[in-house]
């Protein structure tokens, strides 16, 4: 079973809702688990994976300063769209160091283009862009952690 597989099995207990999902192919056993965790009286849901055979990865906290940051952009640049982060990893503009980074403010996007690298679990996986637009705003610094459907880039709509 590969990561992208893996992905997709965490997206569909969390779209469903289910509080435990367990798989087993052979000497591999991936379990799923959606755990409440109750802070200051309000619930809040935290998706856990426990792999048998492979090392979990910790999903990467966001420092509380970033937070109330990200939020008014958002707000501010609502009539743009934004390219998210399909994974949890670190991101990347460039393929390498010493290589110029995929796009740079004011850069035409078509659906397809290669705008960033996300390192999840030691692979680097080149993430693609699904909008066709200009990278009018890029709301993640290089080399800094991000989670699951993060917005990565805000692009105006061609």
């Amino acid at each position: 079973m590969d990561f992208n597989q893996i992905q997709e099995l965490i997206r569909m207990v969390s779209k469903h809702k289910l509080s435990e999902f367990s798989l087993k192919e052979g000497d591999f056993k991936l379990t799923i688990r959606n755990q409440v965790i109750v802070t200051e009286g309000a619930p809040q849901v935290v998706m856990t994976s426990a792999p048998q055979q492979v090392m979990a990865m910790p999903v990467a906290a966001v420092p509380k300063a970033e937070v109330p940051a990200a939020a008014p952009a958002v707000s501010d640049d609502s009539k743009y769209l934004a390219i998210k982060s399909p994974m949890v990893g670190t991101f990347y503009r460039s393929a390498g160091p010493d290589k110029p980074p995929f796009v740079k403010i004011g850069d035409t996007v078509d659906m397809g283009t290669k705008v960033c690298v996300i390192e999840a679990m030691k692979l680097f996986n080149e993430i693609e862009s699904e909008l066709k637009g200009k990278i009018v705003k890029i709301l993640v610094e290089d080399a800094s952690p991000v989670e699951y459907d993060q917005p990565l880039f805000l692009v105006e709509p061609a």
